[in-house]
């Protein structure tokens, strides 16, 4: 099956849907032929739709013809000096002279518009009018066969009002129209949100129509994304919507479940390629990540920490925080990534504060197993961890956090609005809850960063030098993070990445680390988990995603070469961070990494004997810890 198609209908379904079966197979030839019809420059130049042998046609019961006998067919006799008679010629197809067409003119092309907007109008305002009465009715199956006959109309009217509009005759006031007058929008909200929501509210009576409605408007917004592709971007979102329908009323068969959260997940994922700062798409990934608890903290924290973030994700997250604050969690996640969620709704909502403390505990007790299990694989759960403590210092977007605030005193020097009371009591209490997640991200890198020799911690300590690296150019945020931030050990890590690196690295230059000449770039997987965040704005050099060679599926894989890419990206932050000798320091005679005085703290439990130094057998083996 291709991708972007419509998964096959259940069994359970198809059954009781076979009157409606043509439904599903409405393509791009209209319903009635005799009907509206646009001509178009280019469609004598498009090549003719296949149409199906004979042997297609043919009746399930008439016999087929085997190869043998279809590749050995005996060749006509032709008599000398005489025509071959019709029956001898009927293998040979004549070919037919094309048929002559006149071209559609702006008066034409208006009419048409009008009139398809007029039945629009009348047919949408009946679906309104019937949505919105009926919520309280009982519905007879005959009224549901006529409500659905009523919104399949509207989209239909809809689809063709778009061929119209956007036909390529049309003027530049006529293509503007489906824009001026948000007509994508209305699609979606009359024509199917508001029926589908009806719908819902009536299960599980409702059911088996609910299935015949959503493979109807898949279908429709599936040949709107082919013929239509001015609105690409809403076609893919509405496309992934029903998608999460269609998941989220599936209770039978986990299989079709499943396969209905990766068609919606694949939609919503290229919607937030086209749109990575717009936070309403990481929150319906993070629906899409149940039961991974882990996965779904990030998704909610990076809807936040978008530069357009999804406030209602802040209500929605607790569905994720509720259970694990709880004494019976529905879902039971591994305990490390249970207790490390914990604390983040602790942080988050301010319930459960007795359990604060324990909850952190309990994670950074378990961090270290975790990491060095040799079945981990924590490279991806480590670029969430990394993500998750940054969005969780940034408050998860709230602009009463110190760090937003610092950045956005960056350009707007005002600071009215919080002398007020109540909004000073607010930041104080932001005050309290941002040391807190400070204390607790600092503690969580200190593990992370003794086991320097481990490849597993490099995604999450990239993201965590990215945050850094971003914080570094506002000095007011910078003055809340490097007093407790253990650049020491930072330090020691980039010296141990710089010893063990195969080759030089491109470390340097100001200039992002990009492939060689020629060669297209080829992002890491944490590179897309970090594309749209409000720190990473202006990281990532322009046209790093576009490489469109990479599917979707190969991005999180990890090939033997993104260890060597991942080890000089980090030497590169370091090496930036070290140019201003606040924090770090690069001696480039020694080629050797060292902090400020003030940060060269003596440091406990280090390999070796007990030193800070590291040996030459520490360098070559790296620190794999207990």
């Amino acid at each position: 099956r291709q991708r972007g198609s419509s998964p096959p209908t259940p069994t359970r379904s198809r059954a009781k849907l076979g009157e409606s079966v043509g439904d599903f197979d409405r393509g791009l030839a209209p319903r009635h032929p005799v009907g509206r019809q646009l001509w178009s420059p280019d469609a004598d130049a498009r090549p003719k739709t296949p149409q199906p042998r004979s042997s297609q046609l043919a009746p399930a019961s008439a016999p087929r013809r085997s190869p043998q006998t279809r590749n050995h067919r005996p060749p006509p006799q032709a008599h000398h000096g005489a025509l071959p008679s019709p029956s001898e010629s009927s293998w040979v197809s004549d070919m037919i002279r094309q048929p002559e067409t006149r071209p559609i003119s702006q008066e034409q092309l208006v009419a048409e518009v009008k009139g398809i907007y007029a039945g629009l109008v009348m047919i949408e305002s009946k679906c309104i009018e019937y949505d919105s009465s009926q919520e309280a009715n009982q519905l007879s199956q005959e009224q549901y066969h006529a409500l659905i006959a009523l919104h399949r109309s509207v989209l239909h009217e809809h689809h063709d009002f778009f061929l119209a509009s956007q036909h390529p005759s049309a003027s530049e006031a006529l293509r503007r129209l489906a824009s001026k007058y948000a007509m994508p929008a209305r699609m979606w909200r009359h024509g199917i949100h508001s029926f589908l929501e009806l719908l819902r509210h009536k299960l599980p009576a409702s059911l088996e129509h609910m299935l015949t409605f959503i493979y109807i408007a898949y279908s429709m917004m599936a040949l709107l994304y082919e013929t239509v592709p001015t609105f690409e971007d809403t076609w893919i979102e509405c496309l992934g919507d029903l998608g999460r329908y269609r998941m989220a009323i599936e209770d039978d068969d986990i299989r079709d479940r499943e396969i209905w959260t990766a068609v919606s997940r694949y939609w919503y994922s290229k919607a937030s390629d086209k749109s990575p700062t717009t936070g309403r798409l990481y929150h319906h990934l993070a629906i899409l990540a149940r039961p991974n608890a882990l996965q779904q903290l990030y998704y909610y924290a990076k809807s936040l920490c978008v530069p357009i973030p999804f406030q209602s994700a802040r209500e929605s997250v607790m569905t994720l925080f509720d259970p694990l604050l709880g004494s019976n969690p529905h879902q039971r996640p591994e305990p490390v990534d249970a207790a490390f969620v914990r604390v983040h709704g602790i942080l988050f909502s301010g319930k459960q504060k007795d359990q604060l403390e324990a909850s952190m505990d309990e994670f950074l007790d378990l961090l270290d197993g975790r990491i060095g299990s040799t079945h981990s694989n924590w490279l991806e759960a480590g670029y969430y961890v990394g993500i998750s403590l940054s969005c969780s210092l940034l408050g998860f977007g709230a602009e009463s956090n110190v760090l937003m605030r610092a950045m956005s005193r960056s350009t707007d020097e005002s600071d009215a609005g919080m002398d007020d009371g109540p909004a000073v009591e607010a930041e104080a209490a932001a005050g309290e809850t941002f040391e807190q997640a400070l204390s607790f991200a600092v503690r969580t890198y200190e593990i992370v960063l003794r086991r320097w020799g481990d490849k597993n911690t490099l995604s999450c300590l990239h993201t965590t030098m990215v945050f850094l690296y971003h914080m570094s150019r506002y000095p007011a945020a910078m003055a809340h993070l490097e007093k407790r931030y253990p650049w020491k050990l930072t330090s020691m890590m980039l010296n141990y990445l710089l010893k063990t690196s195969r080759s030089k690295p491109a470390m340097d230059g100001d200039e992002f680390p990009e492939p060689e000449r020629g060669q297209p770039p080829y992002p890491l997987p944490e590179d897309y988990a970090m594309r749209g965040l409000v720190y990473v704005q202006d990281f990532f050099p322009e046209g790093w995603f576009d490489n469109d060679r990479i599917d979707e599926d190969d991005r999180y894989l990890e090939p033997a070469s993104k260890a060597g890419e991942r080890q000089e990206r980090i030497l590169w932050l370091g090496r930036r961070m070290a140019s201003s000798g606040r924090w770090l320091r690069w001696d480039d005679e020694a080629r050797r990494f060292s902090v400020s005085e003030k940060y060269d703290v003596a440091l406990d439990g280090l390999p070796g004997d007990g030193v800070v130094e590291m040996s030459e057998l520490d360098m070559e083996l790296g620190y794999q810890g207990a």
